[in-house]
């Protein structure tokens, strides 16, 4: 992509994106040779665009750098690779207007699996590292087994109505910062890279057995990817860019798409299904995202519709986050997720692990 289309501004201030793969942006860097203590490859790239901060507060969402770590290593391996799996860990709080720095090293380059390790630096400190695996195509399957879709075991919360008429994912998915939003003191900013709604899960949630048993606590999110996944930069015809599509070339950014939608609002559900209110800290420690399916049912254009409602813009598919909380415990809880696609494939699991304090107490109101 074009650094001085999107680089920072003459202030330095990096640009605000609202299309997945403009807000993945990333600039070739020089890198170091390597040295006989360090053999392995390495290749390093900056972000272009300012990534997103919850509650318009001052650090970043970790789902950016997250996915864009995934996206910087996508770049160093052949053709036909994609994504199948990233544990990756949080070191420090994402800063918003410095430039993240990643560093990928080569790990293994096989026939059929490779390895990349990742640092994602700001001001030369490493905030979050991660090993990311890709795998190429074995060809057909011989064997597949999966859960009951999310669409088959929640048809009720989710018939009659089409995506875009559930609310908007908010911000930040509790309930003294939905009210503020109601009230008017405060005003939700865009949710760049995809388009994400919440759906309403009141009365399955409000149950006895539910209350009674946090680990059955269920949120359904449905997200779509906002803009062309094609670079802007690069001019392509309609025809074009669905015979691409159809080649696999933009499956890794939709991948990293997948998995940055998988941090969306992660942690809140927890609190929620504990039935707290509020908490006095909560982090992001680990992050595991697991492909288990990839091809047509990790790609995020349904080029069977034709076109949108708008006759502009391009069809997008809708898919289903289910998340919960199996456990929790030591100032720590656990969020796990299956992202499923349109077709009820169960296409990723997604595994998180998180610091969690609550208010002591006798302590004053948070």
């Amino acid at each position: 992509m074009s650094s001085k289309k999107n680089g920072p501004s003459s202030s330095g201030k990096l640009p605000f994106r609202a299309s997945f793969v403009e807000l993945m942006g990333l600039k070739r860097l020089g890198s170091p040779s390597s040295t006989p203590d360090a053999p392995e490859k390495v290749e390093r790239f900056q972000s272009l665009a300012a990534p997103y901060p919850p509650g318009m507060g001052g650090m970043a969402f970790g789902g950016h750098v997250y996915a864009q770590s995934a996206y910087a290593a996508s770049k160093t391996v052949d053709k036909g690779f994609v994504i199948h799996d990233m544990t990756g860990t949080f070191i420090l709080p994402g800063l918003l207007d410095v430039p993240y720095v990643y560093t990928v090293r080569h790990i293994r380059d096989g026939s059929m699996y490779c390895t990349r390790a990742v640092d994602a630096r700001q001001n030369g400190k490493i905030c979050f590292s991660c090993l990311c695996s890709f795998k190429h195509p074995e060809g057909p399957q011989t064997f597949h087994h999966q859960p009951a879709p999310a669409q088959e075991r929640f048809r009720s919360l989710l018939a009659g109505k089409k995506p875009e008429g559930h609310l908007p994912s908010p911000s930040v998915d509790a309930d003294w910062w939905i009210e503020q939003v109601q009230r008017g003191d405060i005003a939700e900013p865009e949710f760049p890279g995809l388009d994400v709604r919440k759906v309403d899960m009141t009365s399955y949630n409000a149950t006895e057995d539910v209350k009674q048993s946090p680990e059955k606590y269920r949120q359904l999110t449905l997200y779509a990817l906002k803009g062309s996944p094609q670079d802007p930069d690069v001019a392509l015809s309609k025809e074009d860019l669905e015979a691409r599509d159809k080649t696999g070339e933009f499956d890794n950014l939709y991948a990293c798409a997948h998995m940055y939608a998988s941090d969306k609002n992660s942690l809140l559900l927890i609190p929620r299904a504990l039935g707290h209110k509020t908490w006095s800290a909560m982090a992001s420690l680990t992050l595991t995202v697991v492909f288990h399916h990839h091809g047509e049912a990790l790609r995020m254009i349904d080029w069977d519709v034709g076109q949108e409602e708008d006759g502009q813009s391009l069809p997008r598919k809708w898919f289903i986050q289910e998340g919960w909380t199996p456990t929790s415990g030591e100032n720590r809880a656990i969020h796990e997720s299956y992202l499923w696609s349109p077709e009820g494939v169960l296409l990723a699991t997604s595994y998180q692990d998180s610091l969690l304090r609550l208010k002591k107490p006798g302590r004053g109101k948070l």
